[in-house]
């Protein structure tokens, strides 16, 4: 139980971090921590929220979503902007900005307006480019960051 002395570890489910810095937003961002932690369901979040956990199901994140080193995401995500350290698997549309980072690793369909894989990070399936205004038809430009190779077809 919670509040008692025990050996097993005890599990934060919910907090307000502020020290990880501010959300997109401006706010403090929600954290959910837990080695042991499981979650399953349909999750509406208004602000940002960094996941250092398991979570399945469905995400809608109003702000900045961040999947922790720890944390697994198995879900089909709609969100603002996206940063994964940790391991995200399923279909994500965001209508700002994604970010691997060297310890991510994604299996699924992204749909944003800019994408960045640090070198180390993998990603394992389509990428889309949301519909905006400059949308241009025909291919684009790779560019690499930090030495990563980038392949592309044309369609």
């Amino acid at each position: 139980m919670l509040g008692r002395n025990s050996s097993k570890p005890q599990t934060t489910l919910v907090s307000q971090d502020s020290s990880a810095g501010p959300a997109s937003n401006g706010g403090p961002l929600l954290t959910i921590v837990g080695a042991s932690a499981k979650l399953e369901g349909k999750f509406e979040i208004t602000d940002s929220i960094q996941i250092e956990c398991e979570v399945g199901g469905e995400l809608s994140v109003g702000g900045k979503l961040v999947i922790g080193e720890k944390g697994v995401v198995n879900a089909n995500v709609q969100t603002v902007d996206a940063v994964i350290m940790g391991v995200y698997e399923g279909n994500m549309v965001a209508t700002g900005n994604v970010a691997i980072a060297e310890t991510g690793r994604v299996t699924g369909n992204i749909e944003t307006d800019s994408l960045v894989i640090s070198k180390g990070g993998f990603f394992n399936g389509n990428v889309v480019k949301s519909k905006g205004d400059d949308a241009a038809v025909g291919p684009r430009p790779v560019h690499l960051v930090d030495g990563a190779r980038a392949v592309t077809t044309q369609r």
